[in-house]
């Protein structure tokens, strides 16, 4: 569940909407809707888009790290 909330978190602090936060990624918003609210999970390849979008490590966006 940390992924989920570690990504919304992030959105909301670089005032993305999940609708951009989806064009960016290039999936359906309905994806990054799944996502916060934990019932789908992103693959590998995504989970490092996101990382280097955010620039944090895979570890904080899972929730292993706070760094």
């Amino acid at each position: 569940m940390r992924f989920a909330e570690r990504l919304k978190e992030l959105r909301i602090e670089e005032s993305l909407t999940q609708y951009k936060l989806a064009q960016i990624l290039r999936v359906d918003k309905t994806t990054i809707r799944n996502w916060e609210k934990g019932t789908n999970e992103t693959d590998f390849a995504t989970l490092m888009k996101l990382a280097k979008f955010f620039e944090v490590t895979t570890d904080y966006l899972l929730g292993m790290t706070d760094y």
